[in-house]
Order: structure tokens, then C-alpha cells, then sequence
């Protein structure tokens, strides 16, 4: 596999997370017990960050290797 190929995977896998992540949230609301609810807020926003924080190497990667400089 190379470099963009892997890229690529791992930014369509960390969207198809945001994604499900996304979903999660309204969801919490629901539950009858507060400190779950905390809980699992707490737990989806650490997530989310450190999805995001994925997406954000790789595009620094990307670019990276996008550079004209040898």
C-alpha cells in the first residue's frame, strides 16, 4: 500500500467515525441516569477530538508529501 493509498483510509475510516460519533450524541440525551449521561458526553467529546486530531495528521502528512521540495 502506498503512502496516499493509506491516507486516504485512514481519513474515510475517522469520517465513518465522526459520522457514527454524531449519531451518539442525541442519543445520550435519553438516558435516565445523569451520571452516565456525563459520562458518556465526557467520553464521545475525548473521542471525537482525538478522531479529529487524526484527520488533521493526515492532512498534514498530505501536504507534506504534496511538497515540491526534495
Amino acid at each position: 500500500m502506498e503512502t496516499e493509498q493509506a491516507i486516504q483510509q485512514i481519513k474515510d475510516a475517522c469520517d465513518a467515525m465522526s459520522r457514527s460519533l454524531m449519531k451518539i450524541n442525541p442519543a445520550i440525551g435519553h438516558l435516565g441516569d445523569q451520571d452516565t449521561r456525563d459520562r458518556m458526553f465526557e467520553t464521545v467529546y475525548r473521542m471525537t477530538a482525538d478522531v479529529e486530531t487524526m484527520k488533521k495528521a493526515m492532512l498534514k502528512l498530505r501536504k507534506r508529501d504534496d511538497s515540491p521540495e526534495l
